[in-house]
């Protein structure tokens, strides 16, 4: 049996990670600042408290594994500087301890934030990196530094697309307690642009495939989004069809929102940052050929699939996190200025 190591194994994609991984009959490991409370697998998980930026806790938790996932990340919410700490010099450190103590791989997750706001779709792995924000530039810093390491250790990066699923909160919540209410639903733009998401759960397969294909193939980079989407409009609106509330999608103009939402993100009035807003109203896909060829790994879930999953699971658990607010996937964002817009639709 291999051992794993899931950094961020708190989080939203590391619950439904160390789920799956489980059941492939792995031992996990979890190192997260939050503490892992996750009731079904608990006693099933070796759960350490610790910061992938403090090399003592990183060493107590990788010492003695096999391979190693890292999800961890601080997301667009957080400062610049707990950003470039976690998500760029984290990584390095993440993978000078595993160089020195022998460990198979480390998969790193990624983004495609790392293609910033770009001219051209479908995104192909070859493409330029100019990544929006510090969240974004970080992820493109992180992947040179997997590059580098590369001569010495295999380590698979994964560019996913945003995902969804069971346990995801965040800025979806939004959307979903907009939903919920019974309101329709704005969006930037007349929403006729294509944008993929993805299942968490074909995130989890990739990353499984990254773990146990041969090392020649895996050592690579790769693009994971869902194969069949349609536009911001279609999907969304068929999340709105199937919780029945008799109200839709609603387009309005981004020459306008956006540089609203510019001033109140400014103001820490509104969630929604940069890459957010600047994406909503354009196209957004990347291109999962590479992924296909190489792994032969074909996603399960559709856009709309995936969304419509991630709403049941909402549906089901949403009285759990009344009053809880953050900046995490794990708990609602705060809606800010957006819960009193809310009123009007």
């Amino acid at each position: 049996m291999q051992t794993v190591l899931i950094t961020g194994g708190a989080g939203f994609l590391g619950i439904n990670l160390v789920r799956y991984l489980l059941e492939k009959e792995f031992k996990v490991i979890v190192l997260d600042l939050e503490k892992f409370d996750y009731a079904d697998v608990t006693d099933e998980v070796e759960s350490i408290v610790g910061d992938i930026r403090k090399e003592e806790d990183l060493e107590r938790a990788m010492n003695g594994v096999d391979l190693v996932v890292n999800c961890a990340a601080a997301l667009p919410l957080y400062t610049h500087e707990q950003i470039m700490s976690t998500d760029y010099k984290g990584v390095e450190k993440v993978l000078t301890l595993a160089k020195r103590l022998g460990v198979q791989r480390v998969i790193q997750i990624s983004s495609s934030a790392v293609y910033g706001i770009p001219d051209h779709h479908p995104l192909y792995e070859t493409d330029n990196l100019t990544g929006v924000g510090p969240y974004g530039e970080a992820k493109v810093l992180a992947e040179r530094v997997c590059e580098k390491f590369r001569k010495e250790l295999i380590v698979p990066v994964l560019r996913p697309k945003s995902f969804v699923g069971k346990e995801r909160l965040g800025v979806f919540a939004i959307y979903f307690d907009w939903i919920k209410s019974g309101c329709n639903l704005p969006i930037i733009g007349r929403g006729n642009n294509k944008y993929q998401l993805l299942d968490v759960e074909d995130l989890c397969e990739t990353i499984y495939l990254c773990l146990t294909e041969e090392k020649e193939k895996v050592n690579d980079t790769f693009n994971v989004g869902a194969e069949k989407f349609t536009t911001m409009k279609q999907d969304f609106g068929a999340v709105i069809k199937y919780a029945k509330t008799g109200k839709k999608v609603i387009g309005t103009p981004a020459w306008l929102i956006i540089p609203v939402l510019k001033v109140l993100e400014f103001f820490n009035l509104s969630p929604l940052y940069k890459w957010v807003y600047e994406t909503a109203s354009k196209d957004s896909f990347i291109s999962v050929e590479k992924i296909k060829k190489v792994l032969g790994f074909t996603p399960k879930y559709s856009t709309s699939e995936a969304l419509i999953r991630s709403y049941q699971w909402y549906e089901q658990h949403c009285e759990d996190y009344v009053g809880k607010e953050g900046v995490s996937h794990r708990v609602p964002w705060k809606q800010g200025i957006l819960g009193l817009v809310k009123k009007f639709f």
